[in-house]
């Protein structure tokens, strides 16, 4: 194999490489944005909320990633609840 091809071969390998490392935080953001919908609608049935604004308050990634939100209440002013979304499973903590 001659040496001009190994390098080729080489530079490829590391463009695809990097294409997919820079692809990561936009498919993160993905996530949180699909797993907003799903908080939204647990603030909504079980923590009895109705939503107005949603902060991402923590956000792990890995094997199990999880997105915790802080759901805002229109009923008062002060008022929220905390929903974690694992996946697009989320359950209301308070």
């Amino acid at each position: 194999m001659p040496i001009h091809h190994s390098i080729r071969l080489r530079l490829t390998v590391f463009l695809q490489a990097m294409a997919l490392f820079a692809a990561g935080p936009a498919i993160a953001a993905a996530n949180v944005s699909a797993a907003q919908a799903e908080a939204k609608e647990i603030a909504k049935s079980m923590g009895n909320c109705t939503p107005a604004k949603i902060d991402v308050l923590r956000y792990t990634v890995g094997r199990e990633g999880a997105t915790t939100f802080k759901v805002g209440c229109t009923e008062d002013k002060d008022a929220f609840v905390l929903v974690q979304c694992r996946s697009r499973i989320c359950t209301l903590l308070r």
